[in-house]
Parts: C-alpha cells; structure tokens; sequence
C-alpha cells in the first residue's frame, strides 16, 4: 500500500515521491500491520512536531482504515507522558482542525476513566522499586502517568506498546523504558520479529536511530532467549 505521505509527495515533488514509495514498498514486507503503521506514523509526527503535510495525510488515512477520531486521541492522551504534553496539546490543537479541513466528524467523547487519585501503578514492581531508588518524587509521577492511563482500552495493549517504542527510537530512550517497552509488546502477544518489524519501520522517520535500536533490541532478545 502506498503510504498517505507518498500520496502527498506527489503533489510537490514527482521524485521525491518516487523515493518515498520504494520505501513503503520495502517497509510493508516485513513490518506492522496497516493500521499499526498508521498509527505509528501518527506517533512519528507527534515526536517530530511535523504536523504539516503529513500529518494531514496520515489522519485521513487512518479514518480511512476505520481509526476513529476518539481512538486518535486516545492514541495522543496516550503517549504524551513519553513525547511530553506540549507535543500532545500540539498535535490535539492540528488533529480537530484537520478533522475540520477534511469534513470528518470529531471526537464523541468517549474516553477512559482517569484514576488521577488512586495508588500503585501497573508498571512492574521491579521497575517502580528501581525508579524510587533513584528519586521518590519521580517516582511518584511515574506511577500517577502509568495509573492515567491503565484504563484505556481503544487501542490495544500491543498497539499502545509498539506506539511507545516508536518514541523510544525517535528520541533514543534505549535503556530502561525500551526495555519495559519491548517486554510489555511481547507480554502482549507480538513476536520479537514483530518487535523488529515495528523498530526497523521508524527507520522512515532516522534511518539512523532505527539502526542504533535494532543493537539495542538484539541485546534485549537475547538476554530474554538466556533467561538473564
């Protein structure tokens, strides 16, 4: 499938679109689902703050292939605590005005219930005890970002973990949260050639940061193959 954003090349620039569909071609071979690229080429203009061109291309067609205007921002709500709420707000700010340029219809509400008051978090306790030791009040706001949005349920567990792995690579968090990133996609059921689909897609958006992930992501594999 040709990619919204090789759609929209072509209108300024014949080989540069050119280009941009030999890329798609070789990326959907081994990659993400349709609809999970979609989804992560949203997350890419998000992380990249391009909300041009685009973006535009990428929410049409992803109303297109049955996302809905609540299930994108689910999708924005959700990675915000990883890209950083200004991002977010940006993209929430573009997404009703494309909605709008484009005669779709907007949000209907719906939405998770948000448990800003409660206590624990889903995140591993393993984790969460690393996390205190190093800073109790960040501690804290980790657990209230993981705690806000434990009761999303439009997107599912592993499109929610292949979205936050795409922002690992873009912003070349490798450590500690890709780690927990890539454990809660296969916890979800994806294969680590799924995992590898989903890393070596972002090379679209920095080839080099998609290459410097795939060594990370190997090392992770294969201390999991081990059992370490």
């Amino acid at each position: 499938m040709e990619s919204p954003f090789t759609a929209a090349a072509r209108e300024r620039d014949a080989v540069f679109a050119e280009m941009s569909a030999a890329t798609d071609r070789l990326l959907a071979e081994h990659g993400p689902s349709v609809r999970e690229r979609l989804l992560l080429c949203l997350v890419a203009d998000v992380c990249g703050q391009t909300f041009g061109p685009s973006f535009t291309a990428h929410v049409g067609a992803a109303r297109d292939h049955g996302l809905t205007a609540d299930d994108l921002r689910e999708l924005l709500r959700f990675i915000a605590y990883d890209s950083g709420y200004p991002a977010a707000l940006a993209a929430l700010d573009r997404l009703a005005a494309v909605e709008h340029d484009l005669g779709l219809p907007g949000s209907t509400g719906r939405a998770h219930e948000v448990n800003a008051d409660g206590a624990g978090s889903p995140i591993p306790k393993a984790a969460r005890a690393r996390v205190r030791a190093l800073d109790a009040p960040f501690a804290d706001y980790m657990d209230l970002q993981s705690r806000m949005r434990a009761g999303m349920s439009q997107l599912s567990v592993r499109e929610r973990a292949f979205a936050t792995i795409t922002v690992d690579v873009l912003y070349q968090t490798l450590a500690e949260s890709f780690s927990l990133h890539v454990t809660r996609a296969l916890g979800a059921g994806a294969t680590p050639d799924e995992v590898r689909g989903v890393v070596r897609y972002t090379a679209r958006f920095g080839m080099t940061r998609a290459w410097r992930a795939l060594h990370v992501l190997d090392g992770l594999l294969a201390e999991r193959a081990v059992g370490v």
